[in-house]
């Protein structure tokens, strides 16, 4: 690996002194570095430590960026633009005022998406900033120069998978071609964001920070801003303190920051789910100093999805203390819309938006619920989702079961909720034993209960 001493400077992040031995330039290999050994492909991927700590440095703003347009759309059947537009007006309100919600990216490849594009545009909102996604390519760009957005993303894949045996060029040439597509983003005004595909599995010293040393210098030039967004694009990213990289998304935010010298604001992280890592990573990644985290709803995306807005809306609350102007509330409608609007099947299990996210079904559990909700419900749902606690009737349920959910259904608080002794309660309980002993396994239905309630009275 190629190296430059460098000078003792002073941390604008730390205000302190400090002293990086090297500069890293562009290793251009002859042959494709795959790290076989910790990507052995005809076994589980390793998770390898070197024992390397680097500090936490959560930003003062952290915000989150949405691709529900983009890789949202990847795994599903395409939006209608009145969707698209339905449901970018709820980002705005569930981003509030403050823009926590900060943009979102679009597709400009089809005549649907480019209406899309126009309809919410002429919104006017501030948040979400609409912004593009393109290939790295001439073709691409002229797509986009001239529809009125600021901001595109620009496709640079940054591992030698994709360099050498995708693309079939070398380390240089790859890099000297997503130059040469910023410099012209720049020069026909546009505020470039270079996706680092694969970053997870890239020569992080030999590639990653050249790479981005080069687009810092060509924003330093220009005076126009250069984001970067780390995409873990096979969801091989670690959050493990100590972790080797590439893996290590600790590693991979600070080396970014004190390497590269890149700013926190000038970088995202967008993460896909495939170990079931998606939102700690991301979690991770703003602890570390990513100012943002790229989502989409529900978590819809390429292959298992990407990290789920909805869960970084909680996660930002539980790590800032407070939700800065986000209206939860929103989540709830989100869901509801995208599933009935574009029969979209929710996986019923899925926090905070899964129909039984929520809901218990056994009996224990319902009679503490009857007695304090608290006792088995995460936080006050029916406040911050507008989804209060619900009981699911089952063999399990047991008479606190069924009397729980007369009193949620009919919404009966105080004196008017009924107990476990209620006689209604006690010959549904009869009804619903019957059933099961007579061969039923599934769940009693609402519409069954409503007709039984009727029937006894309450």
């Amino acid at each position: 690996m190629e190296h430059v001493m460098t000078n003792i400077n002073l941390s604008k992040s730390t205000n302190l002194l400090e002293f990086d031995p090297y500069e890293y330039e562009l290793h251009d290999v002859k042959e494709p570095e795959l790290f076989r050994e910790m990507f052995p492909y005809s076994e589980i991927p390793k998770t390898a430590f070197n024992y390397r700590h680097v500090p936490m440095n959560m930003q003062e703003d952290i915000f989150i960026t949405d691709t529900t347009f983009r890789d949202g759309q990847q795994s599903r059947a395409p939006y209608t633009p009145q969707q698209m537009t339905d449901i970018f007006k709820m980002l705005h309100r569930l981003g509030g005022r403050n823009g926590m919600i900060r943009q979102t990216e679009f597709f400009v490849y089809s005549e649907n998406d480019r209406r899309a594009i126009e309809k919410c545009m002429e919104l006017g909102y501030e948040f979400p900033e609409i912004t593009t996604w393109i290939r790295a390519s001439k073709k691409d760009f002229e797509l986009v120069k001239n529809i009125g957005i600021k901001e595109t993303g620009i496709l640079v894949s940054c591992s030698d998978h994709h360099i050498f045996n995708k693309m079939g060029l070398d380390r240089k040439k790859a890099m000297d071609k997503y130059l040469g597509i910023v410099s012209e983003c720049i020069n026909a005004g546009l505020r470039p964001r270079c996706h680092f595909e694969d970053i997870t599995r890239a020569d992080f010293y030999g590639f990653v920070v050249p790479f981005a040393i080069a687009l810092r210098k060509l924003s330093e030039e220009s005076g126009v801003p250069v984001k970067i967004r780390a995409c873990d694009t096979m969801g091989y990213g670690i959050s493990y303190p100590g972790v080797a990289l590439p893996r290590s998304v600790p590693g991979i935010i600070y080396g970014l920051q004190h390497y590269a010298g890149i700013s926190g604001d000038m970088l995202e992280w967008h993460g896909h789910n495939d170990f079931y890592k998606g939102v700690v990573n991301a979690a991770t990644a703003w602890l570390y100093g990513a100012g943002a985290v790229n989502c989409s709803l529900l978590g819809i995306g390429e292959r298992t999805g990407n990290v789920p807005l909805e869960a970084m809306v909680f996660e930002y609350a539980s790590l800032k203390g407070t939700l800065n102007g986000m209206d939860t509330t929103v989540i709830t409608e989100l869901a509801e819309y995208i599933s009935k609007e574009t029969n979209y099947d929710l996986p019923p299990m899925t926090p905070f938006v899964g129909r039984n996210f929520n809901t218990t079904r056994a009996g224990i559990h319902a009679d503490g619920l009857m007695k304090d909700e608290e006792i088995y419900n995460i936080f006050d749902t029916g406040k911050l989702l507008g989804r209060p606690p619900l009981v699911a009737v089952s063999q399990t349920s047991g008479l606190a079961g069924i009397a729980c959910w007369i009193n949620s259904y009919y919404r009966l608080t105080g004196d008017k909720a009924i107990d476990k002794k209620h006689p209604t309660v006690q010959k549904i309980k009869d009804w619903s034993d019957n059933e099961y002993n007579n061969g039923r396994i599934t769940v009693i239905s609402d519409d069954e209960l409503v007709s039984l309630v009727e029937k006894y009275g309450i």
